[in-house]
């Protein structure tokens, strides 16, 4: 017997970004080809891959099944993501939803995050992502510390401990919904992030124009966590280190900077340390070098938009940030 889907006025397009990794990205339009919500299509952004990845979406695509769009070259995720999201606003979609090609959405993942994105205020509804045996919390959104780190929320705590749904201060782009407007609003993804909180600072530039961001619950999907970075070694080590002083310098007020400054420059000598200490020194090296150029050529001049932009007080901003110990081992990369 056929499923009775769920019907809704809003239409929603899944964007599944692919690099190399054409499995996992069958196997993830197959949980999304099972969805119970109505209003649904599909776009595969294929980041220029070299293996056999358009052999098989090029047939799926023509058939109707999937949409596809092909970069002529590897945009990152952010990039990659940028490209599906902007060919989603220009067919009029009211909300995009991202999903890592590692992932297995449950049937009413979608339909879940509608209801909470188009029943509340909020811009972004981000759901429960579960280690792939669906034992253990990947994350429930992001939160970020006042220490300067972003953190993945309850990491390796039992799935049924998990939050109930509510306000949540990151989203994960590995499995959330966005309302398109949002992207007008705030920006897009910026693009010299390439990979890895690129999320976060989307959702810190959300957070200071007092946009809403909800986690839910029943939303869950299955992670196969870093299945597209370790085919480059050293990439998430690289990533990280050029990426959290972007996150840094680019969404905190002046005054939050101050008193938050010292414990993050502890911290991130002390990520690059470990790095060093572990075998990880050279890509370690190489993004704290890069990153720290991109505070100046980048970071700082962007700044200035954002804290212009901003509507909620500094006092907000550190109500936001949590307390919690950063140097709890699960936390970095």
């Amino acid at each position: 017997m056929a499923r009775d889907l769920k019907t809704t006025d809003e239409s929603v397009m899944v964007v599944v970004l692919n690099w190399n990794g054409i499995a996992d990205t069958v196997s993830c339009l197959d949980s999304l080809w099972q969805q119970d919500y109505a209003a649904l299509e599909i776009l595969v952004v294929d980041n220029n891959s070299s293996d056999h990845s358009l052999e098989v979406l090029r047939p799926l695509a023509e058939s109707g099944r999937i949409q596809l769009l092909e970069n002529s070259s590897n945009l990152g995720f952010a990039g990659g993501v940028n490209s599906g999201i902007s060919y989603a606003i220009a067919r009029g979609v009211e909300a995009v939803a991202l999903v890592n090609n590692d992932a297995l959405p449950s049937t009413s993942w979608v339909s879940n995050l509608a209801s909470e994105l188009f029943t509340t205020r909020a811009s972004i509804a981000t759901g429960l992502l579960l280690d792939g045996g669906g034992k253990r919390i990947d994350t429930s959104g992001d939160f970020y510390s006042r220490w300067g780190m972003p953190y993945p929320r309850e990491r390796g705590k039992l799935a049924e401990e998990a939050s109930s749904s509510g306000p949540v201060f990151s989203a994960s782009g590995g499995g959330s919904l966005y309302r398109t407007e949002l992207f007008q609003d705030i920006g897009m993804f910026d693009e010299k992030f390439f990979a890895y909180f690129e999320d976060v600072d989307l959702s810190f530039r959300a957070q200071l124009q007092g946009k809403e961001i909800r986690f839910v619950r029943d939303a869950v999907a299955l992670h196969r966590r870093g299945s597209s970075s370790s085919k480059v070694a050293g990439f998430t080590t690289y990533q990280s280190l050029k990426n959290l002083p972007l996150v840094f310098w680019r969404n905190l007020p002046a005054s939050t900077i101050l008193r938050v400054g010292p414990r993050f420059a502890l911290l991130y000598l002390a990520i690059l340390a470990n790095a060093v200490r572990t075998g990880r020194g050279r890509p370690a090296l190489r993004g704290a070098c890069e990153g720290f150029a991109l505070v100046f050529t980048h970071a700082l001049p962007t700044r200035r938009e954002i804290q212009r932009r901003r509507s909620i007080t500094p006092r907000s901003v550190s109500a936001l940030l949590t307390s919690e110990n950063p140097f709890r081992p699960h936390r970095y990369h």
